[in-house]
């Protein structure tokens, strides 16, 4: 599985304009375009997560297994995405703004895995589809739950609208992949 290699400096920027973002949009302000000349941040080979907390609540978490765009271009669309698609939460208002704390989850592109009960908890996220169905489960997901990898895999298909047991059906794909998990300062 590939390695994601984005050091300090790049992660930093890819915060701040994922905050930039979250506040110019939830603002209702034009989020201002800069030049973005990072090698790192112009890779389009990361999908992108970012998940959004007020304290320990989830205030929304959406994002991409399958980049097309650079990583920076990843990040700003799944940060308004985040605050305002999440159906699962109400979209971010300007009031909380302040209590407002940003993860980037960048993923390694997915491998197709035989044998998902070799996956290590905490390092691999699940991929699971069977015919339209989707469902993904970030690596920390498994963690802050204490679960092993079968209840990850049973609830990565719970996710995505399947049975708890349609890992072990013909016809189901599961895929994993690594995150580097880049968190605001809190």
């Amino acid at each position: 599985m590939k390695t994601i290699d984005i050091p300090p400096s790049s992660q930093k920027r890819l915060i701040g304009l994922s905050r930039q973002t979250l506040e110019s949009f939830v603002g209702g302000a034009a989020n201002s375009t800069e030049t973005i000349e990072d090698p790192y941040l112009l890779t389009s080979q990361y999908g992108a997560f970012v998940s959004l907390h007020r304290g320990e609540e989830l205030r929304g978490c959406i994002g991409t297994c399958f980049p097309t765009r650079p990583l920076y271009e990843t990040v700003i669309e799944m940060t308004e995405a985040a605050a305002s698609r999440d159906h699962r939460v109400a979209p971010i208002s300007g009031s909380e703004l302040p209590e407002i704390l940003i993860d980037i989850s960048v993923l390694s592109p997915l491998e197709l895995v035989a044998d998902p009960l070799s996956l290590e908890v905490g390092k691999h996220g699940l991929h699971v589809a069977s015919g339209e169905k989707r469902g993904v489960l970030l690596p920390q997901v498994a963690t802050q739950y204490g679960w092993d990898m079968e209840k990850f895999l049973s609830q990565t298909c719970v996710k995505a609208g399947l049975t708890k047991d349609g890992w072990k059906r013909p016809g189901t794909k599961i895929s994993s992949f690594t995150a580097l998990i880049i968190e605001e300062e809190r």
